[in-house]
């Protein structure tokens, strides 16, 4: 099955003030602020919607094929995902624009301050998927993650032209997008993903109730944070599946990425849906349990083995057929 994933591609520049931003702040001159910080330490980390999904799929050995548009400066980016298992063959890299990157710095009160620079991602809406299709012999799913908002809706209105199976998939963009929009994005998806928070602004910026909207999508994918997943389809009973033990909860940036990841990988296998929403909340573990969105290590034998003790054997030997 070829999986393709539309989104975002970005890094992180993460920096740490040692004192309070409150302390620079004089209270009659905010409105002339002209402040620089001395930072500790500088983290660079790789991000991007798009690149944390596939590159999670490209740890379960299903080959996705990343579909998004980076800068000049994607070099190193992309050596990265292609040794990861990642196909980066059609990722547009823009001859003008720098990749997308977040700047931020955090004070010791944990506040923070910083700036998103959107660069080649704008570039995204020019992406046909045609031409992705052609290059891999056919795409069987396309997952339309947080990306520029054009090219979100371009790539949906590609996918029911050419009648290819879509996920629906809005996330970080729901919050600037309006009811029509996303009344666009989701209709006839065959999986439509968002969290329980996410999930009521859908429906109260569409005005669709839960049932109508349930009968626009095949199957509704709603991740309930510690409590695991839901899934829902019309005329069937819910899945929900819980998250198994954390050995311990880091730091929790790119948890819902990693889901998917799992998920669409479970697709690609054929497996159940039970059975594909078990393998998203593992790996959604193994990333809570990391610093940065791409920094965990997917050792088979210690993924199956606490898969195991989470959903047990007879599940554990049905991924592990996949997984290798």
């Amino acid at each position: 099955m070829r999986i393709a994933v539309t989104g975002s591609i970005a890094t992180d520049h993460l920096m740490t003030f040692p004192g309070r931003f409150a302390d620079q702040l004089v209270a009659d001159q905010l409105h002339t602020v002209s402040l620089s910080f001395l930072v500790d330490n500088l983290d660079v980390r790789r991000g991007g919607v798009g690149a944390n999904i596939a590159f999670g799929m490209g740890q379960l050995g299903t080959r996705p094929i990343l579909v998004g548009a980076a800068g000049s400066d994607f070099d190193e980016y992309r050596a990265w995902l292609d040794r990861h298992g990642v196909d980066t063959e059609s990722v547009r890299i823009s001859e003008t624009l720098h990749t997308a990157r977040f700047v931020c710095t955090n004070d010791a009160d944990h506040n923070q301050i910083g700036s998103f620079y959107t660069g080649a991602m704008s570039e995204a809406r020019l992406i046909e998927l045609k031409t992705v299709a052609d290059r891999v012999g056919g795409l069987d799913l396309v997952s339309i993650g947080a990306d520029d908002p054009e090219a979100m809706l371009r790539h949906t209105e590609e996918c029911r032209t050419r009648s290819i199976p879509f996920a629906a998939d809005f996330s970080q963009q729901i919050a600037r997008m309006g009811g029509d929009d996303i009344k666009v994005l989701l209709e006839g998806a065959a999986y439509l993903f968002s969290n329980e928070y996410e999930k009521g602004l859908i429906e109260s910026k569409t005005g669709w109730t839960d049932a109508e909207i349930l009968a626009k999508v095949g199957t509704r994918v709603t991740t309930l944070g510690a409590k695991g997943v839901r899934i829902e389809r019309v005329g069937e009973e819910p899945i929900e599946v819980g998250c198994p033990d954390e050995d311990a909860k880091v730091e929790p940036t790119g948890v819902g990425d990693a889901f998917r990841a799992g998920f669409l990988s479970g697709l690609a296998w054929g497996v159940s849906l039970e059975r594909a929403a078990q393998v998203g909340c593992m790996l959604a573990t193994l990333v809570i349990e990391t610093v940065g969105t791409q920094e965990y290590q997917l050792q088979r034998a210690h993924f199956m083995g606490r898969f195991a003790k989470a959903y047990g054997d007879e599940a554990a030997a049905e991924v592990q057929a996949h997984l290798g």
